[in-house]
């Protein structure tokens, strides 16, 4: 087949990444290997008051996933379905840790389907060993300055550490 009857196969890995994890980096890598391209998009979610800004965390992502080709990281704010359209990306990646994770997943996968049919959501789940793992336990173990290199790559690690700092000097 001839490469320019071949489509290119876009997802999108939408998600706060506040900070990122080595979970995170596990959905990234395994999604890599399967969509020709893969965005990572990080929501600049108005409701919610992250420890680092959209900036920082693009920044950070950009960092920790220089090294895999077909990886682009991107923000936005707006509807992630209207994103997708944006991006001409089809399928949504999702990281799933639990039965509770899956539940609220599929009922946002359910709802982005309903808002355009030509979306679909792909379910990965989460490598055993990071199962428990998440964003605010991170968080809550570094501002008390515990130790998190074993949950996060090192730039991220390092820039916890600087955050948590700069926030006891103020």
């Amino acid at each position: 087949m001839s490469t320019a009857n071949k489509s290119i196969r876009v997802a999108v890995y939408p998600g706060s990444f506040d900070p990122v994890t080595k979970g995170h980096m596990d959905i990234i890598n395994r999604a890599a290997r399967q969509f020709d391209h893969l965005i990572v998009a990080v929501l600049n979610n108005t409701n919610k008051n992250p420890l680092f800004s959209v900036e920082e965390r693009t920044h950070l992502l950009r960092t920790v996933t220089k090294h895999i080709p077909n990886v682009e990281i991107d923000s936005f704010q707006d509807l992630l379905v209207n994103y997708m359209d944006y991006k001409q990306a089809h399928v949504i990646v999702r990281g799933v840790r639990s039965i509770t994770d899956f539940e609220y997943e599929l009922q946002i996968a359910s709802t982005n389907h309903k808002l355009n049919s030509d979306v679909e959501t792909i379910f990965m789940m989460t490598n055993p060993k990071y199962s428990y793992l998440s964003s605010s336990i991170v968080k809550e173990i570094s501002s008390f300055h515990g130790d998190v290199s074993d949950l996060v790559p090192a730039e991220v690690d390092e820039a916890l550490k600087l955050k948590y700092t700069k926030q006891k000097q103020q």
